[in-house]
């Protein structure tokens, strides 16, 4: 028995945003509760609504700048990079800027859309 597993396939989130989402392990692509780890480009002038994730999410940042709202802060991050959010904090994520953002994404446990309380906008 194998004591490792190489994804070839992804599993592509459908989005109407134009982000790329391509979950290489994570409850949608393996059926693992426990982590979901994804690699995403975000398009320029992209942004999501204030949302309180139910889990932790760190987020490396490959190529370009993402802009993060945690509570009060504006923080951006650009390539080389990275922040972890703590579960139940209010967040938005962006990309403000010019340039496609490219990064990677892993959350504790693993993404779930009814785990994430998003706010209207």
């Amino acid at each position: 028995m194998k004591k490792y597993t190489i994804q070839k396939s992804p599993f592509v989130v459908p989005t109407t945003d134009g982000k790329v989402i391509e979950e290489h392990f994570g409850k949608a692509s393996t059926q693992d509760p426990n982590l979901s780890l994804a690699h995403m480009i975000a398009p320029p002038g992209w942004k999501e609504p204030f949302q309180t994730p139910e889990f932790d999410e760190y987020t490396y940042i490959i190529k370009g700048k993402k802009q993060f709202i945690v509570a009060d802060d504006i923080v951006v991050l650009e390539a080389g990079q990275s922040i972890k959010i703590t579960k139940n904090t209010r967040v938005q994520y962006s990309n403000p800027f010019s340039e496609p953002c490219e990064y990677i994404a892993i959350c504790l446990p693993a993404f779930e859309f009814n785990k994430v309380h998003r706010e209207s906008e």
